[in-house]
């Protein structure tokens, strides 16, 4: 049994290092190869295997589209030429790690037992429905919209904005504190006698924003909070604009302004000036300590650290600290949107618009 278990080790050993190697040394031709190889191999694995007709035919299509899409990616992304440095190498490794996909995926379909692919019958496709039939020529377009919307947004230039940024975050020691000068706590003090806490989501339309919103399905994908209404004192948990370190960090609406549709909605919360003195105290407190934005929480759902956040996992946090939370969720979960859409008990008031022309 050690005997396996060394010997498994050591085989993980060896595809790390050469998955290591191609990230480093691998050109466009290389990766065309080696994707093409395991493309071959897995469809022949799949024809000489004990699956179901329609299982190799759907395991087979699958290959395909899937060598389709990483030749894609490479051509288009990582050995385009618009990449370079530390980006570059990071998407060579991304593009590496992608030669195991075709393995993963005859996994999963044997883990999970997925292996038939049956057609319907005659009679089955004589009962479809009209509505049934509109409803599959819907998916069938919202499908079309979310490549179309992928191919949009996956660009050399997000890409590279995204990644080249990475360099500057940590989501495990504070990189951001006394951002939060003196004069911004002295109009937090004068906003005191507001009855109201604001809050605000936006589509700000960034390369990090942009990205989010391939996983969140959603338009507006950054919220902040503010003590008064004409968003003097809005802030939030942010990438620094690259003139803060990511963390805690005051904002300025004029920076929300990066595509033409961009867009901010205002809310507003009835908060007694105890809960938002609590709220204030609590910002003194991290700025004074340290922050960093939890990019790796987007993922993880998780903080190393308490002041270690994202947006809409602080403005979460703050409004639970002072008792304003509206619904219950674990903070890590809670999505810029909803503050919105998860408001059962009608707390919020909306208050108005932005759009940035």
């Amino acid at each position: 049994m050690n005997d396996l278990m060394r010997y498994g080790k050591t085989i993980n050993w060896i595809i790390f290092t050469l998955l290591f190697g191609v990230a480093v040394f691998g050109n466009l031709p290389m990766f065309i190869i080696i994707y093409s190889y395991f493309a071959a191999v897995m469809a022949i694995r799949t024809l000489l295997g004990r699956f179901e007709k329609n299982t190799k035919i759907g395991l087979i299509s699958a290959y395909a589209l899937l060598l389709a899409s990483q030749i894609v990616f490479c051509a288009v992304i990582v050995f385009s030429g618009s990449a370079s440095g530390i980006t570059f190498y990071l998407c060579k490794f991304f593009a590496a790690a992608n030669i195991l996909l075709p393995l993963m995926l005859e996994r999963f379909v044997v883990a999970t037992k997925q292996t038939e692919f049956y057609p319907p019958s005659v009679e089955e496709i004589a009962t479809i429905s009209f509505e049934l039939m509109k409803d599959n020529v819907d998916n069938i377009v919202n499908a079309a919209r979310g490549i179309s919307k992928i191919k949009d947004t996956v660009t050399p230039d997000n890409l590279q904005a995204t990644i080249g940024d990475l360099h500057r975050h940590s989501s495990t020691e504070y990189i951001n504190n006394g951002t939060l000068t003196e004069e911004y706590f002295s109009l937090v003090g004068s906003s005191l006698n507001d009855p109201y806490m604001y809050i605000i989501v936006s589509n700000t339309g960034s390369a990090a924003s942009e990205m989010i919103s391939l996983f969140t399905q959603k338009q507006f994908n950054h919220a902040s909070l503010s003590f008064d209404r004409d968003l003097k004192t809005i802030i939030s948990y942010n990438g620094g604009i690259n003139v803060y370190p990511p963390g805690l960090n005051p904002e300025m609406i004029e920076a929300f302004h990066q595509k033409q549709d961009a867009s901010i909605l205002v809310y507003r919360l009835i908060a007694t000036r105890e809960q938002k003195n609590l709220i204030a105290d609590k910002l003194k407190e991290i700025n004074h300590d340290g922050s960093a934005y939890n990019i790796l929480g987007l993922i993880t759902k998780h903080s190393y650290k308490p002041n270690i956040m994202f947006c809409s996992q602080f403005v979460y946090k703050m409004l639970k600290l002072a008792g304003l939370n509206y619904f219950d969720k674990k903070d890590g979960e809670v999505r810029p949107t909803d503050f919105i859409e998860l408001d059962y008990h009608k707390k919020l008031e909306f208050c108005y618009e932005i759009k940035f022309q």
